[in-house]
């Protein structure tokens, strides 16, 4: 069997391992936003502002752009990713403004209101704006390493990956009664759920290649790091309740 043969099964491989795991986390985004965009005409909700269909447009066009990007690649339309690769970076770009420009106002519309789940708007505005960073530092990242293509297709993954816990903390857990025990606080108390897919991710990468990656290590810090209760202890502080005060202000 040739080295070219082989190289060339390994890479229908992980392609269908990109796109199963980009499927996985944008069918929980889905879930979580379902009641309030994908199918908010279902469930009578109003119409929404044209800011909130820009950001979810935006967050869509990702998950596209991921899969096109991918089969691109597969097929061996290199020129066209790249061209599209342009795009792709004016779309982060876009996304991380958008996104908190949405995440501030959100705060600011329910911050004198009762908290019925989860928590306090002004501590979720923390936990969103964390997100966009850590989505914001992997496409950095991928793209400064876009000709080192092990890099980047991992950590274009993990810019989907970390897109994951927003879609969970909005899933309706407390309507499950045998799932309520999952919304007693903020995204952060739901066990690692919102972790569940890196973990495979990384577990069924690593076996494939004998190795853990790099770039996946490096994602791992990152995305668990939203989990970990002296996040939540920070945003819980008076300094960060100034902070956000002063941004929904």
């Amino acid at each position: 069997m040739s080295t070219q043969y082989v190289d060339t099964r390994q890479e229908h491989r992980d392609t269908r391992f990109l796109i199963i795991a980009a499927t996985a986390v944008f069918a929980v985004v889905f879930a979580g936003f379902a009641r309030t965009y994908y199918l908010r005409a279902w469930f009578g909700r109003p119409a929404l502002p044209w800011l909130l269909h820009l950001h979810g447009a935006l967050m869509t066009s990702w998950f596209v752009l991921f899969f096109a990007q991918t089969t691109l690649v597969a097929t061996y339309h290199v020129r066209w990713h790249k061209r599209l690769g342009v795009f792709g970076a004016v779309l982060a770009l876009a996304m991380v403004i958008v996104g908190a420009t949405v995440a501030v106002r959100g705060a600011a519309r329910d911050a004198h209101q009762p908290v019925v789940a989860g928590p306090p708007p002004l501590q979720f505005l923390g936990f969103l704006l964390f997100v966009l960073l850590i989505f914001a530092l992997f496409v950095g990242a991928a793209l400064l390493l876009r000709r080192r293509r092990d890099y980047h297709k991992r950590l274009m993954l993990l810019s989907c990956l970390a897109m994951v816990g927003p879609g969970l903390a909005r899933i309706p857990f407390q309507r499950i009664p045998a799932l309520a025990f999952l919304r007693t606080g903020g995204p952060g108390s739901l066990f690692g759920l919102d972790s569940l897919l890196l973990y495979v991710c990384i577990a069924y990468d690593t076996w494939r290649h004998r190795r853990l990656h790099p770039a996946f290590a490096f994602g791992a810090l990152l995305l668990v790091a939203e989990d970990l209760p002296f996040i939540w202890m920070g945003l819980a502080t008076p300094t960060w309740a100034h902070i956000a005060a002063w941004l929904t202000s």
